[in-house]
């Protein structure tokens, strides 16, 4: 059984003539919940980019589901979904999943599942351009699990949401991991760490951290994600 769903050894990234990866070394356990955190700017967009294959200038080894990062057979494995909703608003969301399917090549049935797991079941018919900016990114969300991916890469998913439906969003993560399902989930949201199985921390495109929230208190004598941040920032 794999242990590892991603295996990344010292990924750089060059972009626009400089360095902005450096030297990236960690693993992602199958089967979790791994938390990316770091403030805005410090990587994690391109790392992410890195580990779907959709990133140039990419240096080292990064490996996805045990072969490397962009293969092909890697296309209906990986689902991503970005910062900005890659869905059509002049379509509803039902006829918006039913075109992903086509393009998938996933079977239609699964639709009503899917709306039901991101709870738009109520809203198939609307409009994509009328929905609420976090329904917007449940549609992205529920486009991304059509092909039921074997590890879901989400880029800021809770951005821009109210506290219910970022609790409501968390809880969906965990639901998928409990079902084998791997994620790999960036926020530069500190608090959301307590949702995480395991934590990478990004600075300035360094790893300052691979390690448990329980287990990184316990290393930095911080009482929470963020203290313990700076304190590894601050000691970098």
């Amino acid at each position: 059984m794999m242990t590892s769903a991603i295996e990344s050894a010292d990924l750089r990234v060059d972009r626009g003539g400089r360095e902005v990866l450096h030297g990236l070394t960690f693993a992602v356990p199958a089967g979790s919940v791994t938390g990316l955190l770091g403030p805005s700017g410090g990587g994690k967009t391109t790392l992410m980019r890195a580990v779907v294959g959709v990133q140039a200038g990419v240096r080292g080894r990064v490996d996805v589901l045990g072969i490397p990062a962009g293969a092909e057979e890697l296309r209906h494995r990986v689902g991503y979904v970005t910062q900005a909703p890659a869905v059509y608003g002049d379509l509803s969301v039902r006829h918006n999943l039913e075109y992903f399917t086509d393009v998938l090549g996933a079977d239609r049935a699964r639709v009503p599942a899917v709306l039901r797991d991101v709870a738009l079941a109520d809203a198939a018919g609307q409009m994509v351009n009328t929905l609420s900016g976090g329904q917007r990114a449940r549609v992205s969300l529920a486009a991304a699990l059509l092909s039921e991916p074997e590890l879901l890469v989400l880029d800021e998913p809770t951005v821009g949401l109210d506290p219910v439906l970022r609790r409501d969003l968390w809880q969906m993560f965990g639901d998928l991991a409990a079902r084998g399902t791997t994620l790999l989930v960036s926020s530069h949201v500190m608090d959301e760490a307590a949702r995480c199985d395991r934590l990478l921390l990004l600075r300035d495109g360094h790893l300052v951290a691979d390690d448990t929230l329980a287990d990184l208190l316990t290393a930095t004598g911080a009482a929470d994600v963020e203290g313990a941040f700076l304190h590894l920032a601050g000691a970098a």
